[in-house]
């Protein structure tokens, strides 16, 4: 397993390397060759009796992120006082509403690229912090600009159609589908086996981030195509990709629970873990979740079908950021430094958050990822050019939330597959023109 881990991240920094050298967005800054700057002071000593708060995004690691505060607060009288919004929550916004509120968190959560740009104002340069020299190279450019590390990555992640391969065998399904024809029939299969085939939720981040990516990350060089179609030399509607991507959101719509519109990230899990359903449109951060239920649950990590050969799909999630506005910037460096070089905070990244780590000084934790990165590790390994990047954060701000309500509305059959992907161009029309 720990050969598995080498593996996850080599292909992480391989689909990382390639959708890097691919993007020509100039709102994505650096190189991504971000090392210590010559300048750049490392982070002092923190100071006693001071309070820092983290506007955190991952639900999934709430509890153990509030336990490792609390380790923290022992060791150094620093208290941590962590805030969590995900899951269900649009976190953006809520970001949005506490920074022009005038709150100003000493740590808050980010993703890369575009969705990076209305915070980089208030960035913490990073670029000195003893770990940065020790992060996954395919890591820093999503978070670069002008050459500065201005987030710490927060882990590798890695998505495709997670399984139940105790429920495919009960359904006589010996070869997993690798066509959407073959998707459709193990579809039926399963149905005539008395097994619902896909966990859905309504959740407009599952739809219009994930599902979504699927289709972009099969063109043939997603960050030209991302641009073309911001600067309106492509459309949605139009592209060919697209048009196969619907049938396939047709076959996951068509195959999925009854009362799927109302199922949000948590239900949809849960039931999935209890063996409900047998496949589910997420990643190895789900395996705590699912761990909770049924630390037995027997599972895989499946290519998604689309095109000539499924996918698996690969990147960083998210990034802690420190916010350069706040009056405790050295104690929020000294934290995050804490986290990733202490011997209580590796350990906290990887068995108790599950990550698979950003950085080279962390070990993956076997047990502890579990079958889904295990699976994503081998597929990965003998397949590379099957291993493609995450692309949603090429585009700004607020186009994949109204991607995701198109989405509820396709899933609650309110609109037609045309439909949907003319309310997916409007939507990026709607962000880019104003």
């Amino acid at each position: 397993m720990k050969k598995m881990m080498m593996m996850l991240a080599s292909a992480v920094m391989l689909v990382g390397l390639t959708s890097a050298c691919g993007n020509s967005n100039g709102n994505n800054g650096g190189s991504g060759n971000a090392t210590a700057t010559s300048g750049a002071e490392q982070t002092a000593a923190p100071k006693k009796d001071v309070t820092i708060k983290v506007f955190q995004f991952k639900v999934e690691i709430a509890e153990a992120l509030e336990k490792m505060a609390e380790e923290y607060e022992k060791e150094t009288g620093v208290k941590v006082d962590i805030e969590t919004h995900g899951g269900g929550e649009d976190y953006s916004a809520l970001l949005k509403a506490e920074l022009a509120a005038g709150e100003e968190p000493e740590i808050f959560n980010s993703s890369g690229w575009a969705g990076f740009d209305p915070y980089v104002d208030r960035a913490a340069d990073l670029s000195g912090e003893p770990w940065a020299k020790d992060l996954v190279e395919a890591s820093k450019a999503q978070i670069t600009r002008d050459g500065k590390l201005l987030g710490m990555p927060m882990n590798l992640e890695a998505y495709g159609f997670t399984y139940n391969k105790d429920l495919f065998e009960q359904a006589g399904i010996t070869e997993l589908p690798k066509t959407l024809d073959e998707l459709s029939a193990a579809a039926e299969k399963l149905k005539a086996a008395g097994i619902t085939p896909f966990a859905l939720t309504s959740e407009w981040w599952s739809m219009g981030i994930h599902t979504l990516n699927i289709a972009l990350a099969n063109q043939a060089d997603p960050a030209a195509f991302i641009e073309d179609v911001k600067a309106g030399k492509a459309t949605l509607k139009d592209d060919p990709i697209m048009k196969e991507w619907v049938k396939l959101v047709d076959i996951m719509f068509a195959n999925g629970q009854d009362n799927a519109l109302t199922t949000d990230y948590n239900t949809q899990v849960a039931e999935f873990a209890a063996g409900k359903y047998a496949i589910i449109q997420h990643g190895n951060w789900i395996q705590g979740m699912v761990d909770e239920v049924d630390p037995e649950l027997n599972l895989g990590m499946m290519p998604v079908p689309l095109l000539d050969a499924p996918n698996v799909f690969t990147g960083v999630p998210n990034n802690w950021i420190v916010n350069s506005k706040s009056d405790q910037v050295e104690e929020a460096k000294a934290f995050l430094n804490w986290m990733v070089t202490s011997e209580t905070g590796k350990k906290y990244i990887a068995t108790d958050f599950k990550f698979v780590p950003a950085l080279t000084s962390i070990e993956a934790d076997p047990a502890a990822v579990g079958d889904i990165a295990g699976d994503f590790a081998t597929f990965s390994a003998a397949n590379q050019a099957q291993v493609k990047s995450w692309n949603w954060d090429r585009f700004p701000d607020g186009i994949t939330q109204q991607w995701g309500s198109a989405m509820q509305e396709y899933l609650g059959k309110q609109i037609t597959g045309d439909e949907l992907l003319g309310k997916l161009d409007a939507a990026v029309r709607d962000i880019v023109d104003k």
